[in-house]
């Protein structure tokens, strides 16, 4: 299977870089960070109790997500459900 959703990736910068942006809003806590490559997202993965990126991309259709753990640089496809590669340089936090 090969991605055809990589074309919306764009240069974005994460718009709570200090964590997912509900659970800031709301107090909640989170198990690992992923950024939107489409706006610059911040959301909580799935293994958090929230699954605030995948709520993310379920309300926008924003196709591709980034780890925003710091050290990580892979990319995910959620229409696909399949990891795309990575980028050149991991999120430094």
């Amino acid at each position: 299977m090969s991605c055809s959703h990589t074309d919306q990736i764009a240069d974005v910068t994460p718009g709570t870089p200090q964590g997912c942006q509900e659970c800031l809003e709301s107090g909640s806590r989170w198990v690992h960070l992923r950024v939107c490559l489409t706006c610059g997202h911040v959301g909580c993965c799935d293994q958090s109790p929230n699954q605030h990126a995948t709520r993310h991309y379920r309300a926008t259709k924003h196709p591709i997500i980034q780890s925003y753990e710091s050290g990580e640089n892979w990319v995910y496809c959620y229409p696909d459900d399949e990891l795309v590669g990575h980028r050149p340089k991991a999120w430094e936090q």
